[in-house]
């Protein structure tokens, strides 16, 4: 009777996925690693990838292989990673945040093989000892490889300043043509060369970050520019709050904007002007905060 009784349970599983699959549209399967460790972690890792219709995850404890299925017209496979990373569980694109993996169950905390090694004191002094024997030519190419990948949301930032620029003079096509190479900057962003703290933020703001850029890139009316720019600011406030700055950077607030309910922006200048006005109302605002992160 109990074998009979494991066939039927493992039957009607396998008949559910086969259903859930079946209701899935435009049905694309992929498979991708995902770090975990026992029953627990398989049911919030589904949990958080799946969503009726759209996407259903299955993730094998033994093998931290998961299947996905999900609807290519609606979604893909990052979107679906993303909220399992946000649930506290690595996998080969996205970090989970370092507060959300600490509050998982005992059983759940899992060897994150992907996170990088935090430096220690005795790792700086072996360094140290080590320097000795570099080759100053290997050491040289080294440090400059390490440069490069630092500030890799330089261009981003500095691309979003031109956008705002661009609004404080009220130039629609200019702000147009800066806002289509934010988007570029954006998507030429590689997430696993980000600080850790970087990473988490990007994972939460980069889809609405990038939506609000495009929108301003095809606006042609200023006003709805400088509405889609007060979403993007906001967005961009979160990730420049966890980068690592050259200069400190103003984040700035005018009161007036939105029937008085006020918008923010952020400038590399401290002297205020005003990107939701322009020339009406150039130096109405104040400067909120100083971000000075180096």
């Amino acid at each position: 009777m109990k074998s009979i009784s494991k066939i039927l349970m493992v039957i009607t599983v396998l008949l559910s996925a086969v259903n859930s699959f079946a209701q899935i549209k435009n049905a694309k399967t992929e498979t991708v690693k995902i770090y975990g460790n026992c029953e627990m972690c398989k049911t919030t890792i589904e949990k958080a990838g799946n969503v009726k219709n759209v996407v259903t995850v299955n993730w094998n404890k033994d093998t931290k292989i998961a299947t996905i299925d999900y609807d290519s017209k609606k979604t893909n496979q990052d979107e679906t990673l993303k909220r399992i990373a946000l649930a506290g569980y690595d996998n080969e694109k996205f970090l989970a945040p370092d507060d959300v993996y600490a509050k998982l169950s005992d059983c759940c905390h899992y060897n994150r093989e992907l996170k990088p090694l935090a430096k220690t004191k005795d790792a700086d002094m072996d360094m140290k000892a080590e320097h000795g024997s570099h080759n100053p030519k290997e050491m040289a190419t080294t440090n400059t490889t390490t440069t490069q990948n630092a500030p890799q949301l330089k261009t981003v930032f500095d691309n979003y300043f031109a956008v705002k620029d661009a609004l404080v003079k009220t130039d629609a096509g200019a702000s147009s043509a800066k806002a289509a190479e934010l988007v570029k900057a954006i998507k030429a962003v590689e997430m696993t060369k980000l600080l850790t703290e970087e990473h988490t933020v990007w994972m939460k703001i980069m889809k609405d970050l990038t939506a609000n850029a495009e929108k301003i890139a095809i606006a042609k009316d200023v006003s709805k520019q400088r509405e889609t720019f007060a979403m993007l600011s906001k967005n961009m406030y979160e990730l420049i709050k966890v980068s690592k700055q050259e200069t400190p950077v103003y984040y700035q607030h005018c009161p007036m904007y939105n029937n008085g309910k006020g918008a923010n922006w952020l400038s590399k200048e401290e002297v205020v002007k005003n990107p939701y006005y322009g020339s009406k109302m150039l130096t109405c605002g104040s400067v909120q905060e100083i971000i000075n992160n180096k």
